[in-house]
């Protein structure tokens, strides 16, 4: 009878940790969607955007967050798949997974961390110039659209105002058609309403379209280095949790 109950007792924690597994799992894969989410997110919305930015960290960040939740979604079967056959060495696999899967997160939550620590000073440095240098020239199209988004967007002008037009290379060409402001400056667009830069007709924003993208950039940023590293922080807790939950089980089976 003591055998059998001890063999009743085995198969019934066996079943426990089947479960508790399946859950952590499932856990793994929220996680691992919320990574991915985001790092799409990032990366579809204003991703014209990224051609404004003088470094690709900002782009590098959500590009990792995207690469950490697929694995996360890939290695979640491999875990289901060690439970279902209860193979010892195929949850070593995905424990290390796992591992490498955290240290991928940290990474692209601490990139965001320190890219947000001095994006400010960038944009300050970089954008005016080229806003003013590649504005409507010849194989700046991208730019051109970053440009003319960016001020229909967050209806904005000019890096820092819209005076800042004046010593651009497109304004002072005769492609320009005497225009003082790109059409894209304009409330209503309608050909050549750059002629006029009354605040009637054009947005006159304090701060400029600067304090604009660094406002919608520095958003961005706190999402991936808090899903970065929230996430990974929670499915170590989870990993370390499973592991001892298994260590348990171990010491507890019948000799």
């Amino acid at each position: 009878m003591s055998a059998l109950h001890k063999d009743e007792q085995g198969d019934w924690q066996t079943v426990c940790l089947k479960y508790l597994l399946f859950i952590f799992n499932f856990l793994f894969w929220m996680g691992g969607a919320a990574v991915l989410g985001v790092g799409v997110w990032t990366l579809v919305e204003k991703s014209d955007y990224l051609s404004l930015l003088a470094s690709s960290t900002f782009a590098v960040s959500a590009y990792i967050l995207i690469l950490a939740g697929s694995l996360v979604v890939v290695t979640g079967f491999l875990g289901c798949c060690a439970v279902i056959r209860e193979r010892r060495r195929c949850l070593s696999v995905y424990f290390f997974f796992l591992l490498v899967i955290f240290l991928i997160e940290l990474v692209a939550g601490v990139l965001a961390y320190v890219y947000y620590q001095r994006l400010s000073e960038e944009l300050k440095q970089h954008l005016n110039q080229t806003m003013s240098e590649n504005y409507a020239q010849p194989g700046k199209e991208a730019i051109t659209a970053a440009v003319d988004r960016l001020q229909q967007d967050f209806k904005c002008c000019g890096s820092n105002n819209s005076q800042d037009w004046a010593h651009s290379v497109y304004i002072s060409s005769i492609a320009a058609e005497q225009r003082v402001v790109p059409d894209s400056c304009c409330k209503t667009i309608t050909h050549a309403c750059g002629k006029r830069d009354h605040p009637s007709n054009i947005y006159k924003v304090e701060g400029g379209c600067i304090t604009k993208l660094e406002q919608f950039l520095a958003d961005h940023l706190l999402v991936i280095g808090a899903v970065g590293i929230g996430v990974a922080c929670l499915q170590l807790h989870l990993l370390l949790l499973k592991t001892s939950r298994m260590t348990g089980q171990k010491k507890g089976a019948p000799g």
